[in-house]
Order: C-alpha cells, then sequence, then structure tokens
C-alpha cells in the first residue's frame, strides 16, 4: 500500500480485501467493548476546506478510539489562509504529527500536500475523489452479499467524485457498474479511462431504468454537490427523472440494496420511502465509515491487528 491514500487506487486489490476486513474485525472489537488502542500517543491533523458530519465524526472518534488524538483545523485557523504555501505548512504539520486527513475543494491541493508530507496523507474528500467513502461502501455491500465480484452496481444521477471512486473501485473489487446521467453529467472521460485500463467494467448511459435493471446495488448521491450551488436551478432540471423511486427500485433484483453517502435531499435524487425502505442501508454505511476510517488509520499511522485479534474474524 501505498504510503498515501489520495485515490482509491492507490490501494492494489489486496489491499482493499485487507482494509476491510480488519474494518469487520475493529466493528466486532468495538461492539464487544475491547479496547484497541493501536495508536495511542500518537495525532491526526484534519483540514477541513468543507464542511463535514460523517467524515469529521468518524476520523475524530476512530482516533480517540484507537488511543491516539485528532486535531480539527480550519484553514481560517491556519496561516494558510493568510497565505502561507501549502508546501511550507505540510513540512511544518507533518513534524507535529502522525498523519494529515485533508478535505478539500481542490484534488490538486491534497496532492500538493502529500508531495511535501513526510507523514501518510489522507484524502477525506475531493473535487475528484472520496476514497474513503467508497471503502465504506464496500464494506457495506461485502457484509450484506459475503462477496464483491460478480455484482451489478447502478450508479444514478451527477458522476461525481463519490461516482468516480466507485467507477475506479470496480477495476479492485470485480464488480460491474453502469452509470445512468445526462451526457453533461457523466463521469470524466479520464477517470472511465482510468478504470478500464486498470481492468474495470464500467458502462455509461442516460436511461436511469436500464442501468437499474437486475442490479445488485443502486447508489445515488446529492445532485449538487458543495461548491455547485450557483448551479442548483440547472442541475435540478437535468436531472428530472433520475431519482431513485420503489418503482425504480422494483427493476432491480428482488434482493438489491440501496445506498446513498449521505446528506440526501429527499424528494430530489431519492424518494423519502426508498431511504427509509427495507432496501435501504444507508445508515449501516454510514456506520461503517468509523470502522474503515480506523482500519486505514491504523494502516498508515500504526501496525496491523490481524494476528493479535485473529480469532475475531
Amino acid at each position: 500500500m501505498n504510503k498515501d491514500l489520495l485515490s482509491i487506487l492507490d490501494l492494489s486489490a489486496a489491499d482493499l480485501d485487507h482494509l476491510i476486513s480488519e474494518a469487520v474485525n475493529l466493528k466486532m472489537l468495538r461492539k464487544a467493548g475491547r479496547p484497541h488502542e493501536f495508536l495511542k500517543g500518537k495525532a491526526l491533523a484534519m483540514v477541513f476546506e468543507k464542511a463535514s458530519t460523517r467524515t469529521r465524526i468518524s476520523f475524530e472518534t476512530g482516533m480517540y478510539e484507537l488511543g491516539g488524538h485528532a486535531l480539527f483545523l480550519n484553514p481560517g485557523d491556519l496561516q494558510i489562509g493568510r497565505g502561507e504555501e501549502i508546501r511550507d505548512t505540510a513540512r511544518v504539520m507533518s513534524r507535529y504529527v502522525a498523519g494529515i486527513m485533508i478535505r478539500a475543494y481542490h484534488h490538486e491541493h491534497i496532492e500538493e500536500f502529500a508531495r511535501w508530507s513526510e507523514v501518510p496523507v489522507i484524502n477525506g474528500l475531493s473535487d475528484r475523489e472520496h476514497p474513503c467513502q467508497i471503502v465504506a461502501d464496500l464494506m457495506t455491500i461485502r457484509e450484506h452479499f459475503g462477496s464483491l465480484s460478480g455484482l451489478k452496481v447502478a450508479w444514478i444521477g451527477d458522476g461525481n467524485n463519490v461516482c468516480n471512486s466507485f467507477v475506479l473501485a470496480s477495476a479492485l473489487a470485480g464488480y460491474t457498474i453502469t452509470v445512468a446521467s445526462p451526457d453533461r453529467f457523466r463521469p470524466p472521460a479520464d477517470i472511465v479511462d482510468r478504470a478500464l485500463g486498470a481492468g474495470g467494467k464500467v458502462t455509461l448511459i442516460r436511461d436511469p431504468g436500464d442501468a437499474v435493471a437486475d442490479a445488485d446495488v443502486v447508489v445515488t448521491d446529492t445532485w449538487v454537490s458543495m461548491g455547485e450551488e450557483k448551479e442548483k436551478g440547472e442541475r435540478l432540471k437535468a436531472f428530472s427523472g433520475y431519482t431513485v423511486t420503489s418503482a425504480l427500485m422494483q427493476k432491480a433484483d428482488p434482493e438489491a440494496i440501496f445506498l446513498h453517502c449521505l446528506p440526501a435531499h429527499r424528494g430530489q435524487e431519492v424518494a423519502d420511502e426508498v431511504i427509509e425502505g427495507e432496501q435501504s442501508l444507508v445508515f449501516d454505511e454510514a456506520e461503517n465509515r468509523l470502522h474503515t476510517q480506523k482500519a486505514l488509520l491504523v494502516k498508515l499511522l500504526g501496525r496491523e491487528i490481524g494476528e493479535k485479534y485473529s480469532g475475531t474474524t
């Protein structure tokens, strides 16, 4: 595994499988009330350009439960907000902490941090990818189906950062993914080409019904991401007909599950009866952010847990 996690393809297929297995171990330890302070005495710097609920709480709680400490840092509270160069901030920060997690508007800022940092840098979300979310999503899918290989995933709506990571991860996990979106809002061609080049199976279409037909997993996300508020009217119009409704879910496999990384705009990208329905695993998915974040932190900042707690799997 690379020093940093900037893209889901910084993991190998074996890395991904191992991370999910370790997350399952950590989930079991937590539910059993067993201590697992594998990062005692270590600190994680968390830089947030964007608002956050799940990313902040899962990383902060995760570090606490692992025996470490997390520092919430807003760029406005740092000298970087007054013009200090990223390379200077990264070199100084990495002398204080064991790792850095960044939630940024621009993927290039995270890459610049990683270029100059001496400690691991984790992409907590950028305009290009959201690898931490995808590891949790794939853990949720594997918990339900027992395996990821051979499954059919349908993404409905905006080809955004989460969609990009889902597309790329198909090359690692062995599922096929069909993305249904208006032409203008498809995932970028270079993302699709990279996934296909790495062995992924990706199809881009317009019709949500065709994408969902016989799917095992149906996924959507907000149509208006942070930073796109000025496009809201245009986007709502463009995505008319892309709402995941009960009628659309009926076209999927009868045992299909529904995922959404949250926050959800009910009545827009998903109907209330779907997100609250029996097929919805969105809150298991949200919980798994904690467990996969902890597994990632242990892997990058600490040591393996498999041998010590091999009896928990």
